[in-house]
C-alpha cells in the first residue's frame, strides 16, 4: 500500500498532506462508512423486488441458470451456452448464492455489495491521491441511487466500483516495480471485461487521465522515459482485443448510432431519480457547501480531477448512444465520472464547525435520498404485489406473450418496474416469456431452437394490442415477427401499460384472468380459435 515514506508522484508536490489530529481517524471513518452503507441499503433490504427496469429480467436469468438442471419446464425452454461475453458478473455470482438463499435475496445481496464496492472504491481512490483517509468521499452515498441504477444495468454498475478500486491500486503501485503494477492492472482489466465492456472503458479512461496528469506533474524530467511509461499503461488492455474477437459480442460491433439530445439527459441522470425537487435540493446543498468551503480556502480539487473532467467530457461527447447493440452507452458514463471526481476532492476539516457542517449535510442528503427512493418504491410495490399475484394464475410451464397497451409507455421512472415484470413468470411458474433477455452475444442464456421463432431474440419492443389484432386478421403482414401466430404459439398474453379505456383485443379468443393497475393478463382459448377457424373453413366450402 501507499505509505508516508513512499508517496505517489500524483500526490500534490510529491508529498503527503499530514492529517490534523482534530480530523476523523481511520477507525471513525470506517464506522461512519458502515453506518451510511446500512442507511443507503434500506430501500434494497426492505424491497425484495425493487422496481428497476432490467433487474427482474436479469434475476429471472439467474433463476434459470440455477434451476435448469432440475426443472423440466425451464430445461424444455432454455439452454445455457457459456461463452466469452463481457457481461457476466451476475451470471457468475448470483446463481451460486441461490444454493443458500432465494434468488430474490441473492439479488439483494448483489445490489448491496455493489453499493459497498462503489463507495469504498471512491474512498480508496481519494486515499491514494491524498495519502490519508478522509470522510469527504462519503458524499458519494446519495449518488448510489441514480437513473442508470434504476434502469437495472447491474453488471455495469458493479463494474464501476471495481474500476474505482483499480485506479486506486494503480496509483498506489505507480512508483513501485513496473511489472507488478502492470500485472495487477491486467487482472483488473480481465475482471472488468467480464463485468461489462463499458467498465473496461471507464477504467481505461481513468488510467489515461492519471497518466496524462503524471506527464504534466513530471514535466521537468526527461521526456523519453516518461513517454515509455505512458505508452506502457496500455499493455494490460491488450488481452481485451483477442477476447473480444473470440466473443460473439464482436458480431454486434456494427450496431451503433449517435443521439445528440440524449447528452443532456445523461448529465441529469447523475442526480435525478424520482423527484426533481429532491435532485434540485441535493445540487443546491452541495453547491452551497462547496462555495462556502472554497471561499474559506478549505476545498481543493486534485489536478487529476481536472483530467477526469476534460478527458471524460471529450469521450462523452464522442460516444454513440448505442454501441455493440447496447443502449445508453454514452449516458452511463457521467455517473462513473461523478464518483471519480468526488475522489479527487479534498476538504480541510481541522475546525469543528467544518466537521459538524459536513456531517450534517451528508446525513441530510443521504436521508432525503433514501426517503425519496423508499417512498417511491413503497408506492410502486402495490403494483409489484399485484403482478406477483397475477403470475400465480399462470399454469406452470406455460408460454407467455408480452404486449403493450400503450406503445409509447415504459420510459417514465414510475413505469420501469413494469417493463420486464412478466419475467416473474419464469421464476414463479417456469414459463417461457417472450421478453426474456436471450440475445446471442449479450447473454449466455438462449431459447432452445424449437422455440426461437416464438420469442424476441433481438431486444426489440413488444407488439401493441393493435398489432396483435392485425397479426390475427392479416398474418401475412407480420410474417417476419415472432408473434405472427400468437394465438397458436402462446398460452397467455400480458398486456402492459393499460388504462381504463383498454379493451380486450379479441373477446372470442382471450379470457381476462387478472386485471391490475396498468396491466392485464389474458388466457388464450385454443378451443375458441379452433372453432372460429372451422367456421371460416365451412364458410369458404359453402361459397
Amino acid at each position: 500500500m501507499l505509505t508516508r515514506s513512499t508517496p505517489s508522484i500524483l500526490t500534490e508536490n510529491g508529498t503527503v498532506r499530514p492529517r490534523s489530529s482534530a480530523e476523523f481517524s481511520g477507525a471513525q471513518i470506517a464506522v461512519l462508512f458502515a453506518a451510511l452503507a446500512l442507511v443507503a441499503s434500506i430501500p434494497v433490504i426492505t424491497h425484495p423486488l425493487p422496481p428497476l427496469s432490467d433487474y427482474v429480467n436479469h434475476l429471472a436469468r439467474m433463476h434459470v441458470m440455477a434451476s435448469i438442471g432440475h426443472d423440466p419446464d425451464l430445461t424444455r425452454f432454455y439452454e445455457i451456452d457459456w461463452q466469452i461475453i463481457p457481461n457476466l458478473m451476475m451470471d457468475l455470482v448470483v446463481p451460486r448464492l441461490t444454493a443458500f438463499m432465494t434468488v430474490y435475496h441473492a439479488g439483494q445481496l448483489f445490489t448491496v455489495a455493489t453499493f459497498v464496492l462503489i463507495a469504498s472504491g471512491t474512498l480508496a481512490l481519494n486515499r491514494a491521491l491524498f495519502g490519508s483517509w478522509s470522510v469527504l468521499p462519503l458524499i458519494s452515498f446519495p449518488l448510489l441511487y441514480n437513473h442508470v441504477f434504476l434502469v437495472g444495468v447491474m453488471n455495469y454498475v458493479f463494474g464501476i466500483g471495481l474500476a474505482l478500486w483499480g485506479m486506486a491500486v494503480w496509483i498506489m503501485l505507480r512508483e513501485r516495480f513496473w511489472a507488478i503494477r502492470l500485472a495487477v492492472s491486467a487482472l483488473f482489466v480481465l475482471v472488468l471485461f467480464f463485468c461489462h465492456l463499458f467498465d473496461v472503458g471507464v477504467y481505461g479512461l481513468g488510467l489515461l487521465s492519471i497518466e496524462l496528469t503524471r506527464l504534466w506533474m513530471t514535466r521537468g524530467r526527461p521526456l523519453a522515459p516518461r513517454l515509455v511509461d505512458f505508452v506502457a499503461t496500455g499493455i494490460p488492455f491488450l488481452p481485451v482485443l483477442p477476447l473480444l474477437f473470440m466473443s460473439p459480442t464482436w458480431d454486434l460491433a456494427g450496431e451503433y448510432y449517435w443521439e445528440k439530445l440524449g447528452k443532456i439527459d445523461g448529465l441529469v441522470y447523475v442526480v435525478e431519480v424520482y423527484s426533481d425537487i429532491v435532485a434540485f435540493l441535493l445540487i443546491a446543498g452541495v453547491a452551497a457547501g462547496a462555495i462556502w468551503a472554497a471561499r474559506h480556502r478549505l476545498l481543493r480539487l486534485h489536478p487529476l480531477g481536472w483530467a477526469f473532467l476534460g478527458v471524460g467530457a471529450a469521450v462523452y461527447i464522442a460516444m454513440p448512444h448505442m454501441l455493440f447493440d447496447t443502449f445508453m452507452a454514452d449516458q452511463r458514463l457521467p455517473i462513473a465520472l461523478a464518483f471519480m471526481v468526488i475522489a479527487c476532492v479534498d476538504l480541510q476539516m481541522r475546525h469543528r464547525i467544518v466537521r459538524r457542517g459536513f456531517l450534517a449535510l451528508l446525513l441530510l442528503m443521504l436521508v432525503v435520498r433514501v426517503i425519496e427512493v423508499d417512498v417511491a418504491w413503497a408506492d410502486l410495490s402495490g403494483n409489484t404485489m399485484e403482478f406477483r399475484d397475477s403470475v400465480k394464475r399462470i399454469k406452470r410451464g406455460a408460454s407467455v406473450l408480452v404486449a403493450y397497451g400503450d406503445k409509447g409507455a415504459g420510459d417514465d421512472v414510475s413505469d420501469l418496474g413494469l417493463v420486464h415484470a412478466a419475467c416473474l413468470a419464469m421464476i414463479e411458474r417456469s414459463a417461457l416469456v417472450t421478453t426474456a433477455f436471450t440475445v446471442r452475444g449479450k447473454q449466455v442464456m438462449h431459447v432452445r431452437p424449437e422455440y426461437t421463432d416464438r420469442v424476441d431474440t433481438e431486444d426489440g419492443n413488444p407488439p401493441s394490442i393493435e398489432q396483435l389484432v392485425v397479426a390475427r386478421e392479416h398474418p401475412e403482414e407480420v410474417a417476419d415477427k415472432y408473434w405472427r401466430r400468437w394465438q397458436e404459439s402462446f398460452d397467455y398474453v400480458y398486456v402492459l401499460f393499460t388504462d381504463e379505456d383498454t379493451v380486450n383485443p379479441a373477446p372470442d379468443l382471450l379470457k381476462l384472468v387478472y386485471e391490475g393497475d396498468r396491466f392485464q393478463l389474458y388466457r388464450i382459448s385454443k378451443a375458441a380459435d379452433a372453432k372460429n377457424a372451422k367456421e371460416r373453413f365451412s364458410g369458404r366450402e359453402k361459397r
